[in-house]
């Protein structure tokens, strides 16, 4: 079987459409449809089916998806092999980063990888989790963040290593009520008017752990996911909100832990199962772990 059209069917297999698979190979949709047929006449098998106007994956394209995966990565340890007697990893490193968590670790890291040989193109991705699968199609390593409770997309093709928790405080206004206590109860924050983040996300899967808690239903009057922009509608008393602790930046905030709840955000570290054999990629992740634990150290 002919390596790019296996190429070509990992596409597909990330994106979804022969369209959106046309437009990340720069190829033509009729080209990578011509590809993808002569791919299924070299497997011997049907490995496509129609789906609506579309066409999806059988049995046997899920499984040749996998074995393509064990091909490519053999591939690129093959070229690591190569760069590894040429010295140091080196390499371009394709990164992404929620915003949040590009703020506390991307100065760092790209401080601890300074003159390695690694090239670390990063980009801030406000995506939730479950957007990483699609991810990984253009980036090699991704780190993303979840409430502590919800599960890791972790699957054949996804590898996730967990980084570090950060809890989630209880953010106020200085002249509100409840400033100053060491700790809240859950019942105090029934008639509040709260600032939150778009569903999806893990700050706002906290509230929804409240409302399961109180059995009330938090009233949200703005939903942003910039955390800047929610800490200066909470220092104006628009609000109170949940934001992670190392997110806190606005001096004129109090923040204080909810009692009775387990309120944090894990971060994920997220590859193809295979990426971490080369050396470009496990030295970014090994600057990422460095980086965690200095800020865990730092607290």
């Amino acid at each position: 079987m002919d390596v790019e059209r296996l190429r070509v069917l990992r596409e597909l297999a990330d994106r979804g459409t022969v369209a959106a698979t046309a437009v990340a190979m720069n190829l033509t949709p009729s080209a990578v449809s011509q590809q993808l047929k002569v791919l299924a006449r070299e497997a011997g098998v049907a490995i496509l089916e129609p789906d609506g106007r579309r066409v999806r994956l059988t049995a046997a394209g899920q499984a040749l998806v996998l074995r393509a995966e064990d091909v490519l990565a053999a591939l690129d340890r093959a070229t690591a092999e190569m760069d590894s007697y040429r010295g140091s990893p080196r390499g371009r490193v394709r990164v992404a980063l929620f915003p949040s968590g590009a703020a506390l670790m991307l100065p760092g890291l790209l401080r601890r990888l300074a003159g390695s040989g690694v090239n670390v193109e990063a980009q801030d991705v406000d995506e939730p989790a479950s957007a990483v699968p699609h991810l990984l199609a253009d980036f090699d390593v991704i780190l993303t963040h979840r409430d502590e409770r919800a599960p890791t997309v972790a699957s054949p093709r996804v590898r996730i290593e967990e980084l570090m928790r950060e809890p989630i405080d209880l953010v106020l206004w200085p002249g509100h009520p409840l400033a100053g206590r060491a700790g809240v109860e859950l019942d105090e924050l029934a008639e509040e008017s709260w600032i939150s983040v778009r569903g999806g996300f893990p700050v706002d899967d906290v509230l929804e752990s409240v409302a399961a808690v109180t059995g009330v239903r938090p009233r949200v009057v703005q939903r942003i996911n910039d955390f800047r922009v929610i800490e200066e509608l909470v220092a104006a008393g628009h609000g109170v909100a949940l934001m992670p602790r190392h997110a806190v930046a606005h001096p004129g905030l109090v923040h204080t832990h909810l009692a009775g709840i387990r309120a944090a955000r894990i971060y994920d570290l997220a590859t193809r199962p295979a990426a971490a054999e080369r050396p470009a990629v496990e030295a970014v992740l090994d600057a990422f772990r460095a980086e965690a634990r200095a800020v865990v150290e730092r607290g």
